[in-house]
C-alpha cells in the first residue's frame, strides 16, 4: 500500500456517499494520474440514467479519459470502494490503466480477485498492479447501510 491510498480512497468513499444519497448502491471511485492530480470521479448511476453500464468506475474512466483527452490512462491509478465487476474490470483493461486500487471485496460479481482475475488474466495484453483492503471496513460499511436500508 502506498501512502497516499487512504487519502485518495477517502475521497473515493465521498462518492460512494453521494450514490448514497441518491438512492444509487453506494460506490465511489477516482482516477488519480501520476502526478498525484484527481483527473475524475463518478459514483454509481445506473438507476437515475437508467443506464446499465453506469457504474461508478465507468464513469470515472469515462471523465478521465475525457479531460485527458487519451483513452489511454496508462499512467493513472483508479481508487475504488468496492472491487470491480468484470465490465468494469474490462474497462480498466482496455484504457490501460496502470493500478487499481479497491476497498473492500465483492464475493458475488469481483473481477480483479474474488470470482475472475480480468486485470491480471495471463492472455489479454495488458495487465496492472492491484492493491485490495484500502479502509475495507469503510468501504464495507456504506455498502452495508445501503442494504440494511433496502431490506426495510
Amino acid at each position: 500500500m502506498e501512502k497516499d491510498d487512504k487519502f485518495y480512497m477517502r475521497i473515493a468513499l465521498q462518492e460512494a456517499e453521494q450514490a448514497l444519497g441518491l438512492g444509487e448502491v453506494p460506490i465511489g471511485a477516482i482516477v488519480v494520474d501520476a502526478a498525484g492530480r484527481i483527473v475524475s470521479h463518478g459514483h454509481n448511476m445506473r438507476e437515475l440514467w437508467q443506464d446499465a453500464t453506469a457504474h461508478a468506475e465507468v464513469v470515472a474512466v469515462r471523465e478521465a479519459c475525457k479531460y485527458l483527452r487519451r483513452w489511454r490512462l496508462s499512467d493513472c491509478t483508479l481508487y475504488v470502494t468496492v472491487e470491480p465487476c468484470p465490465m468494469c474490470a474490462g474497462a480498466l483493461v482496455m484504457s490501460r490503466m496502470k493500478r487499481v486500487v479497491y476497498g473492500c471485496p465483492d464475493a458475488k460479481a469481483g473481477a480483479v480477485e474474488s470470482l475472475f482475475n480480468i486485470v491480471n488474466y495471463p492472455a489479454l495484453n495488458h495487465r496492472m498492479a492491484v492493491t485490495a483492503g484500502v479502509l475495507e471496513d469503510d468501504c464495507a460499511a456504506v455498502m452495508k447501510r445501503f442494504f440494511t436500508a433496502q431490506r426495510k
